[in-house]
């Protein structure tokens, strides 16, 4: 007679399937002496205004900027589609917008930065929204505010980094990837067929031409220029020192507030209570901010909007291996070596 358990494959693919019956029963029962689950907030919830902090119906709205800037939406741990991080700001200053109570705007800037178009689209969503507002914002840098993340915090009309913030980065950097070694070692070879020499002009599969190249150094010293000009612009009133700025360094918070790229140097407290002051507001004014999730004892350092948005605030790593996807081949404003883990 045949018999199911001597088969330990078989044992342990029953044991598996088991316990996923037993979550789903538990899951979508919800009764019956079992506890009721409720499933992580997703996208299609809304957003909500929650008070972090303060009283009173005039409030400062406090927006996360965490993780590589892109248009691309990523998935959370459920598989489920979620906005990309630049859709998901503009959604809450389109919020902000909406709410006269809102009298300032602070960004929490926490990124190593992302694609030059996606960054500029923020920075073009903050300047709109301050124009058609006119609400002060405030940039409050954290961990890493460089490149794209710097470039965002230029459309703030103060920009306060936090005393061990690394910032600058002024530049751009092109991802092109060349596996044309590996293909002669392997004996690969990839055909193309194509209507002019540059058709094809970045392929992975081949090294790039003299022409091409020197193509590529032209686009990067256009978006380049674009980056270096908007610095110029928006920092005049404090003299920056675009020699050394240009160079794509990145500088403590004490170096930036030197060179000129900030104006203070505070905590997170210290960005709100700037703001406060220049909305006119009280200093025990309302703070609030967006979430699909209600957080027990929520805090103004809490960058998440969702339970499980994949935002890894940390200064290597910065939610990169969710955002892999978006790292094509193209023109980033981005400090590359944080990104990748390799500074």
């Amino acid at each position: 007679m045949f018999n199911p358990y001597k088969n330990s494959n078989s044992v342990e693919g029953f044991g598996v399937i088991g316990i996923i019956i037993a979550l789903l029963f538990i899951v979508f029962v919800g009764g019956c002496g079992f506890p009721a689950i409720k499933l992580p907030a997703n996208a299609t919830d809304p957003l909500r205004e929650y008070v972090l902090e303060g009283e009173g119906h005039k409030k400062v709205a406090l927006i996360s900027v965490n993780g590589v800037i892109s248009d691309l939406p990523s998935k959370d741990f459920l598989m489920r589609n979620t906005p990309s991080m630049m859709d998901e700001v503009i959604a809450q200053l389109n919020i902000a917008k909406q709410d006269p109570d809102v009298k300032a705007v602070v960004l929490k800037i926490n990124s190593p930065g992302g694609t030059a178009t996606a960054s500029d689209i923020l920075y073009k969503e903050i300047m709109d929204f301050k124009r058609q507002t006119g609400v002060p914002v405030v940039a409050s840098m954290m961990d890493l505010a460089t490149s794209g993340g710097y470039y965002v915090s230029l459309a703030a009309d103060l920009i306060v980094a936090h005393p061990t913030t690394i910032t600058g980065s002024v530049g751009v950097i092109a991802l092109t990837p060349d596996v044309s070694g590996l293909m002669d070692k392997l004996g690969i070879k990839m055909s193309v067929h194509k209507s002019g020499r540059n058709k094809d002009m970045g392929s992975m599969f081949r090294p790039g031409t003299e022409e091409e190249n020197r193509l590529f150094d032209e686009i990067i010293k256009d978006l380049a220029g674009r980056f270096t000009t908007l610095v110029a612009s928006r920092r005049s009133g404090r003299s920056p020192d675009m020699e050394e700025i240009s160079t794509a360094r990145i500088y403590t918070a004490p170096e930036a507030l030197k060179a000129g790229l900030i104006d203070k140097i505070g905590y997170l407290d210290y960005a709100l209570a700037c703001a406060k002051s220049m909305a006119g507001l009280s200093q025990d004014a309302a703070v609030v901010a967006y979430r699909r999730t209600r957080y027990p004892d929520d805090t103004i350092y809490n960058p998440l909007t969702t339970s499980y948005d994949g935002g890894r605030p940390s200064l290597v790593n910065m939610g990169i291996l969710d955002a892999m996807p978006s790292l094509k081949p193209g023109f980033y404003y981005l400090w590359w070596p944080s990104a990748t883990g390799t500074n």
